[in-house]
Order: C-alpha cells, then structure tokens, then sequence
C-alpha cells in the first residue's frame, strides 16, 4: 500500500537525532535519516540538524557522498560567533545547508543586539534558506518580534524560534504564554519553529519529573485557530486540552491545506511522532508494497 503525508503535516518533523535525549552517533544518525528520506512519510521529515561545533570540526568530512545532497539545519550551539567558522564548510561535502538556528539571548537579556548580530552574520552566508532567532520569552519578546517582522518585510528570510520545554519548569511555557506568541507572530505575519519538550501529540503530565508538556496537535489546532483570527483566550484553550477527539476536529477537514505560520519542530525520534500521528488518524500508515 502507498500512503501520503498530508500537507498540513508537509516537513513538520526535523530530525534532530544526534541532539538528546536521543544523542544519536553522527553516522548512525546519518544512515537513519537516509531511511527517513526513503520511506514513505518522507514528505513528513525535514532536514537533519547538525550542531556548528559538529560542522566545525569537520565530522561530516568523509560520511557524506557529495552526490546524494543531503540537506542539513545548522543548529549554533557555539553562538553566533561560531557560524562564520562552521558554515562554509558544508558546501565542500557537498551538503546543502537549508537552515540556521541559534540563540539570541538568555533569559533576562535583551535579544536586540543577538538580532542584529544575527542579521549581520549571515546576511554574508549564500543560499541559507531560512534563519531562525531562537528567543527567550522573557524581556524584550515583543520588541524582538518586531525587528525580526521589519527584517523580513525587507526580504530578510528570519523567522523566531521558541522553547516549550527543557529541564527545568520555568522553560515550560503556559497555555497562556504561549498563546500569547503564536498570536503575536500571527499579527506580525511572522513564522516561527518550535523545540524541546513537544514528546507527544497530545498535552500530557511527565510521571517522570512532574512537567506538563505542550503537544504537538495542540499547537497545530492552536495555530489554525490563530491564522483564523482567534484570540488568545481560545488559542490557550486548545493548548490546554488533554483529549485528542476535539483536537481532530479542529485538523481534519483542513489536511489537505497548508500548514500556516508554524514552520514545525525538531525530535531526536522520527518514528516517535510518525507513529503518534498514526494512531490518530493524521497519517495513515503503511508500506509500499
């Protein structure tokens, strides 16, 4: 049998396989993304995430045949800093990078200058598809939407990217403030990514370290709401929802259409969330015969 990913789910999914909790080995994490791009819910993966610091010690040299075009996201654990030393040296492999993402600022600090860093460094970097200014959300969140919407209004291709979880509860947004977010960069015309704590589809309570985590059709349903013209009260209200049926409510009838604002998310497990969609009725599942 032959399936397809719907277009709402189109490139939802980036494999971030060598990034924990997963932690893949770099050629394992290789040979798994080459099945990905093979199989049948190919159109559900995006691009293998590869930390500058991997790049820039040249890891890559060797495990890449230049004619297979692997296309990677450059993930800049080193800081901005550290993305003119790791950048160029990807085309040699003959890799694609297709995007850039990497932190502007820490909790507490004001992302203005990181923004402007950002821009200047890789406004020097040829055929980056899109960048992404991880924010905190914290001081300074609207004022750095707003640089990054006139960036992009001047034909810039920045969008913002969030966390919705990590390894404390603080980095757990609310319901609230994360609708909040979607609803600012939906006012703003501004696409952005989300990363770390989005586990499973559905809002779910860790047993493990007490965290409630964000799910994944949550913010799908959250973000059609949003594109819609819905406020933040009823974005929050489907971020809160922890049964999947009025969730499905809000996703099918609308498969077929793009996915609008949010850009998707990375996961160290491609089958985790493939197989979370299964079971819901979002992809239907198979192999080709």
């Amino acid at each position: 049998m032959s399936t397809q990913v719907p277009a709402l789910l189109d490139g939802l999914v980036d494999d971030a396989a060598v990034f924990p909790p997963g932690s893949a080995a770099l050629p394992d994490a290789l040979t798994a993304h080459r099945r990905h791009r093979a199989a049948w819910y190919a159109d559900l993966v995006g691009p293998l995430l590869i930390p500058a610091s991997t790049v820039a010690a040249g890891r890559l040299s060797g495990l890449v045949d230049p004619a297979e075009g692997l296309v990677v996201g450059v993930i800049g654990d080193t800081g901005i800093a550290g993305l003119p030393v790791a950048l160029p040296c990807l085309p040699p492999d003959g890799v694609t990078v297709r995007q850039v993402e990497v932190a502007v600022a820490k909790r507490g600090e004001d992302p203005l200058p990181g923004i402007t860093e950002l821009l200047r460094v890789t406004a020097t970097t040829p055929g980056v598809e899109a960048v992404y200014a991880e924010l905190p959300l914290t001081f300074g969140l609207m004022g750095a939407l707003d640089a990054l919407a006139a960036a992009r209004a001047d034909g810039v291709p920045i969008a913002a990217k969030f966390r919705t979880g990590g390894l404390a509860a603080e980095l757990f947004p609310t319901p609230a403030e994360l609708a909040a977010v979607v609803c600012a960069c939906r006012d703003r015309a501004l696409p952005f990514k989300l990363t770390a704590g989005l586990h499973e589809a559905v809002r779910h309570l860790d047993p493990e370290t007490g965290f409630t985590h964000h799910g994944y059709a949550n913010v799908l349903a959250a973000t059609l709401a949003a594109a819609g013209g819905a406020g933040v009260r009823a974005v929050a209200e489907l971020l809160t929802v922890a049964d999947p049926r009025p969730l499905l409510e809000h996703l099918n009838g609308r498969l077929d259409a793009p996915r609008p604002l949010w850009v998707g998310f990375g996961s160290c497990s491609i089958l985790e969330p493939l197989t979370d969609l299964i079971r819901l009725g979002l992809v239907n599942g198979g192999y080709d015969a």
